[in-house]
């Protein structure tokens, strides 16, 4: 066995140990959203430390290379926060610096798509419209299991997005695996993109349609001037197509879901022991329609977009339709170590107005359900991830040849894959009453 199989074997060691007392240990951090499950079988953190205490102290005396214990430390530490959640991470010290500097400047670019992590594997939320993501084939749903040389499942989130970035002009060269269609390198070219402005269009003389690429800052006044523009002309139905909305933060959704809703609850923020730290309710002056609403999500949908469709769907102002969203919405707080190295850790969860989070470990508790569902056959679900990989391992045994023949699973979805839009459809009959 090498060094290094050693060295990451004795660091899972150390954080199973250290994860039963993670508690305790950050207790100096002032809390986190994080403790001890109470279905542990120890559940003392005194014994926990006296474990944790001894594997050291065989690492020091019985290992048979001198230790690194920085490497130790290190491995135990990523461990800890790859046992909480995607978005919570192990910052080097360099990588502290990194980040309090990105707070006031950056001078990085990224590609214009939004990433989470599925079976410790990096996985596209969404790509904007018109970046080079999407210019260079990304799409949602796509497993990319290399970012250069670099195994995706072997660095956590945080380190994966740090990679995607870089200089303007640069390349990324990412590895993707899609459903129904062969592994493929793609070359992406990093730069500055513009989000698409919403767009808003009629529907024969009775519908209007709202389509929202992002809820980024700004965004929920453009919202606003077409909803009023709609108004203005006496429309009385309106379908907001919220597919691959995930970018965004909470208060702009609310300001979004606050033009359709003039009284009631819109999302709760959630801390520690499901206390709920902020509540967002609606403000009957800013709310400017109340006509018939019928409101799209899929698995692009996230955070943000999960804010505003759920808002809709629990306070009965419209049919949610589409599929589950993805489920995300968090809020870290950086958290500096004694030797300057940082653990940047997820202290807050965004809610729906009845402290729904959207961000759970279960896929079927996951995001938004939709109130109607109408499933897109081409969209993968995050389930997939593992299927992928085991496909993809069986094509790479199989001859060029073989590989280049249509798998009964890929003629199945393209004959599926018929280019209507059936979400849209289904709002509109909802709508329109059939």
């Amino acid at each position: 066995m090498s060094f290094r199989s050693k060295i990451i074997i004795v660091s899972i060691s150390v954080a199973l140990s250290l994860y039963a007392v993670v508690g305790t240990l950050m207790g100096s951090f002032g809390g986190g959203w994080f403790s001890t499950s109470a279905q542990q079988p120890i559940n003392d953190p005194g014994a926990q430390i006296r474990i944790f205490e001894s594997v050291l102290q065989h690492i020091q005396n019985d290992y048979v290379d001198e230790p690194d214990l920085e490497k130790v430390r290190f491995g135990a530490l990523r461990g800890l926060a790859d046992g909480l959640d995607p978005y919570t991470a192990y910052l080097t010290q360099a990588q502290v610096v990194e980040y309090k500097s990105n707070q006031i400047e950056n001078n990085k670019v990224g590609i214009g798509a939004e990433f989470s992590q599925v079976s410790s594997y990096l996985y596209v939320i969404s790509v904007i419209k018109g970046s080079p993501a999407y210019k260079a084939g990304l799409m949602a749903g796509d497993i990319i299991e290399y970012i250069g040389e670099k195994a995706t499942r072997d660095i956590s989130l945080y380190d994966a997005k740090q990679l995607i970035q870089g200089n303007p002009g640069s390349d990324v060269k990412l590895r993707v695996l899609r459903t129904g269609a062969k592994p493929q390198t793609i070359n992406v070219k990093r730069g500055t993109y513009q989000v698409p402005k919403v767009v808003a269009k009629m529907d024969g003389t009775d519908v209007g349609v709202i389509k929202v690429y992002s809820l980024e800052k700004g965004e929920a006044e453009d919202i606003r001037s077409q909803v009023k523009n709609f108004a203005d002309k006496g429309v009385k139905k309106i379908v907001l197509d919220l597919r691959g909305v995930a970018a965004g933060g909470i208060e702009e959704a609310v300001e979004v879901a606050d033009l359709f809703i003039d009284k009631g609850k819109i999302a709760k923020v959630i801390g520690r022991q499901n206390k709920v730290i902020k509540e967002f309710n609606a403000n009957t002056n800013k709310s400017i329609y109340n006509g018939e609403l019928a409101t799209l999500i899929d698995l692009g949908t996230a955070a943000a977009g999960e804010v505003v469709a759920a808002a809709i769907l629990e306070n009965k102002r419209g049919e949610v339709i589409g599929e589950r969203s993805f489920g995300s919405g968090t809020s870290q707080q950086l958290f500096t170590l004694r030797g300057g190295d940082g653990f940047l850790l997820t202290t807050e969860k965004w809610a729906s107005p009845t402290g729904n989070t959207f961000l759970s470990k279960e896929r079927s508790k996951s995001g938004v359900k939709p109130s109607i569902e109408v499933k897109r056959p081409e969209t993968p679900e995050p389930i997939e991830v593992e299927e992928l990989v085991e496909n993809k391992d069986e094509e790479d045994e199989k001859t060029p040849q073989d590989n280049d023949k249509p798998t009964p699973k890929k003629q199945e979805l393209k004959k599926k894959q018929t280019g209507e839009d059936l979400q849209m459809k289904k709002a509109l009959e909802v709508l329109r009453g059939k």
